[in-house]
């Protein structure tokens, strides 16, 4: 790991010296006279490790190591005192520093002890993001499916996720799209770093700018001191831009500098911030339309939508049901101690005939209720959430599970094709399917291919 390393000293000899040696073992260093000039230097380049005396004019070492904790509480700080007292040692430990030396430094001692410091730091990012990964990895295992429109997804990621662009996911609320969002991350080169989530939508106006840009202490009110905006914090990582066509329209100017220019300005900054992050924005509603009424930019448009992602909603896979029911069951299962075996036809019948409209996430509430009320070895058609079950025997579908998702199928796809006007290639593209696939979807269900508007 190459450290940036400030070193503070009103003394110009100890300052040179140091700075040499620490050069010569390949550190990169800056120096400074005096806290004021440190935390100056502080404020524009983020420094690993600030080796600082303590008794300087202006501003000492103990105030200078309070002022940079706001600043910039991940740069660790080794004092160095030429007052061998145990009390200055004990109030720069118990202030945030992370070591401190005796005056005169001895290099080697001063070397030994930069190296530990680094090894430390190196092995807490590698936790925080081990730490990470196990916490968004849980979510995986709910992108399941193998209907045909899943499938077309899983290669989509497959394809992206190793590249650089930006990534435009469209979806209904509970698609799972950031599921599909963390998938391409953790795909990427971009693995080992860090993903970022923001809801567009769940902050306000006035503090959105602030989250995703950060500000300078004293820019508004309420601005107490410096904070480090998403698009830094996810530097080398992704940020996932969800509910994007919510992001009002001063701000959709910023981010599309940010993304161009990968630099921004925190809000009452005056100097730019670099920054190198992977965008992946979602949302459900249409933005091409969008931009035709004015509401959101054309071309923070055409940036955001590089690779265009459409996920089905639940209503358009629902052979994937019955493997996201035993997902779900063995998941609550194993959280309330519970042993269920699976669900009945009848309970299944019900589940793959229902309207989904709240997706994939509707499907987990009402089976997690299901799993609570539950008393037998098998989910039945009472355990399920009355506006769920409506009826008890829904018509029109046979016993045999296998038999109901055809027949499910069958009604479909026939619908499809009355709606669209026998427009078979509209009919594969609603569908999300290629058209030999339909074609032989069509064959295998006893769907004629061919109708009297085609003649």
């Amino acid at each position: 790991m190459s450290a940036k390393i400030l070193i503070v000293d009103d003394e110009k000899p100890i300052r040179d010296s140091l700075k040499m040696v620490l050069d010569e073992e390949g550190f990169s260093t800056e120096v400074a006279a005096d806290g004021e000039e440190a935390l100056q230097k502080i404020q524009e380049i983020n420094f690993d490790i600030v080796v600082t005396d303590i008794k300087m004019p202006k501003l000492d070492g103990m105030q200078l190591l309070e002022s940079a904790s706001k600043i910039s509480p991940e740069t660790f700080f080794i004092i160095m005192t030429a007052y061998a007292s145990v009390k200055t040692a004990i109030d720069a430990l118990r202030q945030g520093a992370f070591d401190y030396l005796i005056k005169p430094v001895e290099f080697d001692d001063l070397i030994i002890r930069i190296k530990r410091l680094i090894n430390y730091k190196q092995m807490s990012l590698e936790n925080k993001t081990l730490r990470q990964r196990i916490s968004y990895d849980t979510g995986f295992t709910n992108l399941i499916g193998k209907s045909e429109p899943m499938k077309k997804v899983f290669q989509i990621i497959q394809q992206v996720a190793p590249t650089n662009s930006n990534v435009l996911i469209y979806g209904k609320s509970g698609t799972g799209k950031e599921l599909v969002a963390k998938a391409i991350h953790f795909n990427s080169k971009r693995k080992d770093n860090i993903f970022l989530p923001i809801n567009c939508g769940a902050i306000s106006e006035n503090l959105i700018e602030s989250e995703l840009f950060g500000h300078k202490k004293g820019s508004f009110t309420g601005a107490t001191e410096d904070k480090q905006g998403l698009f830094k914090v996810a530097d080398g990582g992704t940020l996932f831009l969800d509910e994007i066509g919510e992001l009002p329209l001063n701000l959709q100017v910023k981010l599309l500098r940010a993304i161009e220019d990968k630099e921004f300005i925190p809000v009452g900054g005056v100097k730019s911030v670099s920054t190198n992050v992977r965008i992946i924005a979602a949302t459900n509603q249409n933005l091409f339309e969008k931009t035709k009424s004015g509401e959101f930019r054309e071309d923070l448009f055409y940036r955001l939508n590089v690779v265009e992602l459409k996920l089905p909603s639940l209503n358009e896979r629902k052979e994937d049901i019955p493997l996201l029911i035993s997902h779900f069951l063995e998941m609550y299962c194993g959280e309330m101690g519970k042993k269920i075996l699976g669900v009945t036809n009848e309970t299944m019948k019900v589940l793959i005939s229902h309207d989904w409209r709240g997706g994939v996430r509707e499907l987990e509430n009402v089976i997690e209720r299901a799993v609570i009320f539950a008393a037998g070895d098998y989910l039945v058609i009472n355990d399920l959430a009355e506006y769920v079950r409506g009826s008890d025997q829904p018509s029109g579908y046979p016993d045999s599970l296998k038999d109901a998702l055809r027949n499910f199928e069958h009604e479909h796809i026939l619908k499809t094709i009355k709606k669209y006007e026998y427009n078979k290639e509209e009919v594969a593209k609603v569908l999300e399917i290629g058209l030999s696939s339909l074609y032989r979807k069509m064959d295998e269900l006893g769907i004629p291919t061919k109708f009297p508007k085609d003649e």
